[in-house]
């Protein structure tokens, strides 16, 4: 059973033909994808296709873009309600995007520590988005630490040091298409780590593995994800599949759903 903890099904690239593609996921393999807002209208609608389907669940998050000065105390408390519902098992995504020269770092950091005080009143992992921002995201991390810190980081894209220090604070690694990519440091993180501590996604419709880079990316093509990081580790695609499986029921709680 395939796994794909992070993907954007209930996006409108899907529109046209989100039946098929939940087709072709099935057919493949997956039987488990969490499906991850990004402010109030799409975690609303992770939510709905949740309900919708029996495997697939939800994340209600403020991704780091949406993080503005006027973000209104108002979006955080419907965020929160949001998050009570049923199949509901992170929030996120939350986190730090540093990548384009007009972020508000103050506004951002602001909604990520909002954003993990909800978290840990509704005692949910988080899923961390971070780019170009390991040193302000670790930091906040550790500020804002308690006994029920948990999460995974998404496409993760550190080094093997930056995984070791995620790991060290309760995070597993959420490993992306980008594994296949000709320059990818990820091979050397999976080498480096227990595969405990991995998961897989797809983050579609972003960052379609080899063969398929530069097209809208879908929840099959984590077999390709499973598959490299079976190589990687010199096991089975089964066996790879069965260990991320179990990680992720264990993070999310997935066994009380």
């Amino acid at each position: 059973m395939l796994v794909d903890t992070h993907c954007h099904l209930s996006f409108p690239d899907f529109d046209s033909d989100r039946k098929e593609i939940i087709k072709r996921m099935t057919a493949e393999g997956v039987r488990l994808l969490i499906d991850p807002g990004i402010d109030v209208p799409s975690s609303r609608k992770s939510v709905e296709l949740a309900a919708e389907y029996e495997f697939i669940y939800a994340n209600v998050g403020l991704h780091p873009h949406e993080a503005s000065a006027s973000v209104a105390d108002e979006i955080f408390a419907e965020l929160e309600i949001l998050a009570r519902s049923p199949k509901v098992v992170a929030i996120g995504e939350i986190g730090l995007d540093y990548h384009y020269p007009d972020h508000n770092k103050t506004a951002q950091q602001n909604a990520f520590r909002q954003m993990l005080r909800v978290a840990r009143s509704l005692d949910l992992p988080v899923v961390i988005h971070c780019r170009d921002a390991w040193e302000d995201t670790l930091r906040i991390l550790y500020e804002e630490r308690h006994s029920s810190l948990r999460g995974m980081m998404h496409c993760f894209s550190g080094d093997t040091a930056i995984a070791k220090e995620c790991i060290k604070i309760g995070f597993k690694l959420s490993i992306p298409g980008t594994l296949t990519y000709k320059r990818s440091l990820l091979p050397e993180v999976i080498r480096a780590v227990s595969l405990d501590d991995i998961l897989t996604e797809t983050d579609a419709p972003y960052l379609a593995p080899v063969p398929f880079r530069g097209k809208r990316n879908e929840p099959a093509y984590v077999r390709f994800v499973t598959t490299a990081i079976a190589e990687i580790r010199e096991i089975t695609l089964h066996n790879a599949a069965e260990h991320i499986l179990k990680n992720s029921i264990e993070l999310f709680r997935l066994a009380s759903h």
